[in-house]
């Protein structure tokens, strides 16, 4: 099968494309790498690369040019970036995406997998979360994602193009490099790493459903293989922990004596989030497999090894 990936040379697109090679498929990634990283791309040397944007139309007919199945990832990611630079967002995120299904209309592409986000949800009225919980998101990253899921899903409708649509909850593991725009993990890491005090923002008790990125990328893999599979599912654990939680076990496991403080609370963040993975269980199989305290431990190692070439 041939695949495209974009933003194949991010944290999760680069796990998505080993995944397709590891399976033996021809994988071609398209990434202007504003936030992919060269190093994802010298681990998967089989891939074709292209170096472009998603707001190209040029740059993704040639790179969806004789593809079966894309992986849509490229991104603008996060609820700050989001609040900092809104216009951008939805250029990159709404878009963007509009420029891809149409390039895969074009194209005759078999399936689309769309990365959205329970950023969509906004503040959560129960728990665990169902495809159903209403949808109110509280920055401009949930709402063009929201917009963006919407336009995968209504071209599923008009064309013969199966598109689903994954609403990531905090996806962390193996090659997701610090940003101050991303997730904790990464930022409480690198701060354990680094000695540098870990801000929690409000009091701690926030809670996240944490999902490594092995089992969304078998999510991936297997929503593209499964034939007529299409619409709307929620990706996470099934299980949260607190951001106190989450601090602790950080330095812990990566045996820091760092601080770790309190500062205000941040606008546009949740203050609870847990997923119903029952229909992505049903539609395609789609079970955890990745317990979260290995994976920690594991990212942890990964980081570790990246500082220390970093400062050798």
């Amino acid at each position: 099968m041939r695949i495209l990936v974009t933003g194949g040379a991010g944290f999760i697109g680069s796990n998505v494309a080993a995944k397709c090679l590891k399976q033996g498929h021809q994988v071609r990634i398209l990434d202007n790498l504003s936030s992919g990283n060269r190093r994802n791309l010298e681990a998967l040397p089989d891939a074709e690369f292209i170096q472009g944007d998603i707001r190209d139309m040029y740059k993704i007919r040639q790179a969806s040019d004789g593809v079966d199945t894309i992986f849509h990832l490229a991104a603008s990611v996060g609820n700050k970036r989001s609040i900092d630079y809104p216009i951008e967002d939805s250029e990159v995120n709404v878009i963007g995406t509009l420029r891809i299904l149409e390039a895969a209309k074009a194209a005759k592409v078999r399936k689309l997998v769309f990365s959205s986000s329970a950023g969509i949800f906004g503040e959560l009225k129960t728990l665990p979360i169902k495809e159903d919980h209403p949808v109110e998101p509280d920055s401009p990253y949930g709402a063009s994602k929201l917009a963006a899921e919407k336009l995968c899903l209504s071209y599923s409708k008009l064309y013969p193009l199966e598109c689903v649509c994954f609403r990531y909850f905090n996806v962390f593991g193996i090659n997701q490099r610090y940003d101050a725009y991303g997730n904790v993990i990464p930022i409480f890491v690198d701060r354990a790493l680094t000695n540098h005090v870990i801000t929690i923002y409000g009091d701690g008790e926030q809670t996240r459903d944490f999902i490594n990125v092995e089992d969304v990328a078998q999510a991936n893999y297997d929503a593209a293989m499964s034939i007529g599979t299409r619409g709307a599912f929620n990706l996470g654990s099934a299980a949260r922990i607190s951001i106190n939680k989450l601090a602790f076990l950080v330095k812990e496991l990566s045996g820091s004596k760092v601080e770790i403080i309190h500062a205000p609370p941040r606008p546009g963040d949740v203050r609870h989030s847990l997923a119903d993975i029952s229909a992505a269980q049903r539609a395609f199989g789609f079970s955890p497999t990745v317990d979260f305290e290995q994976g920690l431990a594991a990212y942890i190692a990964w980081a570790r090894n990246e500082l220390d070439r970093k400062n050798a």
